[in-house]
């Protein structure tokens, strides 16, 4: 990892953005001019010498890199610094440079021996000493348990990977800027500072999901200690942008697995890890654990994922759960909105939780039997709300809930497949627009005409991710 002293190039930037980024009639403010300026800079090889920028066609080069970005982060390729692009160089994130792929760090350096040592040389005071060892140990066997590799703490004398909590300017050419921006960065494996491993001492350090998990930010830094550069899949540890996940339960995805493994060879298990994959969006056999709509959005949830469709965007997003709410599980059931309460529903197993906007609401989660469910139903498969009546999906069974009165209608449970003629297969989710209900069963959904009570169109659940792949 590198970086070089930045010179002044706000001016140039201003009048070379201004040219290339026609994004409406007025140019981009001084301070989205800053951002774009610093991100490409720290993260992209823009040059940072003016002379040099000039030398290379300056608007050709800023669109170039800002394009670079926009691939690598899955956006709209551009080349301007239009909103979406603006808001994803705002994210917490990792201060190495990115590039594709679970690539290597150019020129792929690796140790040499795989017995490797580490020591904390600074500690953060926002955590006990013993919390933060804790927290680096685990982080070291996310990488230990997919390779070879072994890692030992030393208390004294110069080790492989040396830990330090630093700010700002701290004497490796690579400052930090300060509470919410460049959480850490890592060296490549070599001799030196090579391996090492700096924290912004400015930032606030938990081990629960509140501001940034020092075990997710050092399991990631220690990727580049040991020779990985940053993926452009969004669901790996080797992600540039920050986002919690329980470190209780975590695995480590498989893009990291194949990653690692490229270097130093499998493990030495009988058995090698697996980890999680990120769900592509279109995958002929892509399924949905979940749908909801949100206020005109539409929310696709899948393991510890969910796609936010919004009307008036061409791009579906993808996100963690944990992201936005970090006390959710993940594997979202089932999920509903009442728009009458302005509020959604979200089951799992026998709990629900109820938001508000995208606000948890106090007292959650409840249990389902507060529906008024028999003790034989333990999960919900499905869930969607139509004027005032909450319907339920179990197995081949549907209930319906008067939101009013809040009990269950007279006369339920009744099969799926007597009212929803055409829906015969197990329901995964649903969710309603306009007049029908959207039935998804595998990777294929139903359009269920709620007036003349047939099923008028059946297509690829992806095509609602604008998946255009036959």
């Amino acid at each position: 990892m590198f970086s070089l002293k930045p010179l002044p190039l706000v001016l140039l930037l201003h009048m070379q953005l201004s040219r290339a980024f026609p994004i409406s009639s007025e140019s981009p403010g001084e301070k989205d001019i800053k951002v774009v300026q610093r991100y490409l800079e720290n993260f992209y090889q823009l040059p940072k010498d003016r002379f040099q920028l000039e030398k290379k066609k300056s608007t050709s080069v800023i669109v170039e890199k800002l394009k670079e970005m926009q691939q690598f982060f899955g956006l709209k390729v551009t080349g301007k610094p239009d909103e979406e692009t603006l808001e994803m160089m705002e994210k917490p994130r990792c201060g190495v440079p990115d590039s594709a792929g679970f690539m290597l760090t150019p020129g792929s350096p690796k140790w040499k021996h795989t017995n490797l040592t580490y020591r904390i040389i600074d500690y953060t005071p926002q955590l006990s000493k013993t919390d933060v060892e804790t927290a680096i140990e685990k982080a070291f066997q996310v990488w230990s348990g997919a390779t070879r590799l072994t890692f030992t703490k030393l208390s004294q004398g110069e080790a492989d990977i040396m830990i330090a909590f630093v700010q700002r300017d701290h004497g490796d050419n690579s400052p930090f800027d300060g509470p919410n921006g460049i959480l850490a960065h890592a060296f490549q494996p070599g001799p030196g500072i090579g391996g090492d491993a700096h924290f912004d001492a400015e930032e606030i350090w938990t081990k629960t999901s509140r501001n940034y998990n020092l075990f997710l930010v050092a399991a990631h830094e220690f990727g580049h200690s040991l020779g990985l550069s940053h993926s452009s899949d969004p669901g790996a540890l080797m992600y540039p942008n920050y986002a919690f996940s329980e470190p209780s339960t975590y695995v480590l995805p498989q893009d990291d697995i194949n990653g690692i493994q490229a270097i130093y060879g499998l493990s030495n298990n009988p058995v090698q890890p697996t980890g999680p994959s990120t769900p592509s969006t279109c995958d002929p056999r892509l399924t949905f654990d979940a749908i909801t709509t949100l206020r005109g959005e539409i929310f696709f949830f899948k393991d510890k994922y969910f796609w936010r469709r919004h009307p008036q965007l061409r791009r579906v997003e993808l996100n963690f759960i944990s992201l936005f709410w970090p006390s959710l599980p993940n594997g979202i059931q089932a999920a509903y909105e009442d728009v009458d309460r302005d509020l959604v529903f979200l089951f799992k197993g026998s709990q629900y939780w109820a938001l508000n906007g995208y606000d948890i609401q106090q007292g959650y989660p409840k249990d389902i039997s507060n529906y008024g469910f028999p003790l034989s139903v333990q999960a919900i498969d499905a869930a969607v709300s139509y004027r005032k009546k909450t319907y339920f999906f179990v197995k081949d069974q549907f209930w319906r809930y008067d939101n009013q009165r809040q009990s269950m209608d007279p006369g339920y449970p009744k099969s799926i497949a007597s009212t929803f003629q055409g829906i015969e297969n197990k329901i995964d989710a649903v969710f309603q627009q306009d007049e029908f209900f959207l039935f998804f069963s595998g990777p294929r959904y139903y359009a269920f005409n709620l007036n003349t009570r047939t099923v008028t169109r059946v297509d690829r659940s992806n095509k609602w991710l604008n998946c255009r792949q036959k």
